[in-house]
């Protein structure tokens, strides 16, 4: 089941214009939320970032788009499934109306909301090796649109390409400085000692809400101290821990770069906090 401009229905019955400004144009923008024990975890977050990408890109948002009505609309299409209990994995998705060529016709928008399922209620962090590399075939360039859930992903679709052509479970991407950003599908946190980086916005990294959840748990433990600065490709090697995070996963942890290998005990630390955070929120 789907929610298009508040309709429920069936998969099949959903439909969208060929003209549709967001697969013609890429004029669309998203959230990927995580919904366990009948609510959306972080969902303040995951709103206000959503309004935040709709006025950069100059979307008209509806009068009615409060919090409490598209938290309300999301529990509705939730609810059109049997098993609405379940984890899930929500996706919300705001397009452009159809109009004009790269000039529209109108800043009026539409948009659909869709879910499936989650293995696990909660994050987990998986024991599995996570081998990563570079991907230096094409680079995000830094500034304001970079930190954006358009869907505008081709680097992210390459880089997918890439790992799996090579047998990699993930690859890290780099800004036009030669910097590292963050990773195919999360932001990316590096541990030497005591000390954890992560990059800045600046750089061209998504403004995650797990990275901003992390951040807040990270400033609040005594034992380490963050940075949110540059991360070279060179320092990787160096590290004593990565790990990727997104909404969905949570935390994961990178076993090998190269010839390095990597532990996990930050991440065993972070985990169980993060999962309090999520319930508390």
């Amino acid at each position: 089941m789907v929610n298009l401009n508040g309709t429920v229905l069936k998969d099949a019955e959903a439909a969208v214009a060929i003209d549709n400004r967001g697969l013609n144009y890429g004029d669309a923008v998203f959230e990927t939320m995580r919904f366990s024990a009948r609510k959306i975890y972080f969902w303040e977050d995951h709103y206000f970032r959503l309004m935040a990408s709709m006025r950069i890109l100059r979307m008209e948002i509806p009068m009615n788009f409060t919090l409490e009505f598209l938290e309300e609309e999301i529990l509705r299409t939730v609810n059109s499934f049997e098993n609405n209990n379940a984890a899930l994995r929500i996706k919300f998705l705001v397009w452009r109306k159809t109009g004009g060529k790269y000039t529209p016709e109108t800043n009026d928008i539409e948009y659909v909301i869709s879910f499936e399922k989650l293995a696990t209620p909660f994050y987990v962090l998986s024991e599995t090796n996570y081998e990563v590399e570079l991907f230096k075939d094409h680079f995000i360039t830094s500034g304001l649109l970079s930190t954006l859930k358009t869907n505008n992903r081709l680097i992210n679709i390459l880089g997918s390409i890439y790992a799996k052509e090579n047998e990699y479970e993930n690859c890290l991407l780099l800004n036009e400085n030669k910097q590292i950003v963050e990773a195919l599908n999360g932001n990316i946190f590096m541990v030497s000692g005591n000390t954890i980086k992560t990059p800045p916005l600046s750089e061209g990294c998504l403004n995650g809400i797990m990275r901003k959840q992390l951040i807040a748990i990270i400033k609040l433990l005594p034992d380490f101290s963050l940075e949110e600065t540059s991360i070279s490709p060179f320092e990787l090697q160096k590290a004593d821990e990565i790990f990727i995070t997104n909404t969905i996963q949570g935390i994961v942890s990178v076993t090998k770069y190269r010839k390095k290998k990597f532990v996990n005990s930050t991440a065993k630390i972070l985990l169980p906090k993060l999962n309090l955070k999520a319930r508390m929120d």
